[in-house]
């Protein structure tokens, strides 16, 4: 395993790896917020949670 770091320059591999995960990480949350369901900064629109009310009993 040691010979695959004499291949590459291990700070310029792990640069280019954490950059390509944070472009990622960032492309999965932007496809989220794009959705309706996933929207966590608008909040669900059609939601059956949404317009469901819980009625609690009067006391006598």
């Amino acid at each position: 395993m040691h010979k695959v770091w004499l291949l590459f320059d291990p700070r310029r591999t792990l640069v280019a790896l954490f950059t390509f995960l944070f472009v990622l990480a960032l492309l999965i949350h932007f496809i989220l917020l794009s959705t309706s369901r996933f929207n966590w900064l608008e909040g669900a629109k059609d939601s059956k949670a949404a317009s469901l009310q819980i009625v609690a009993p009067t006391p006598a």
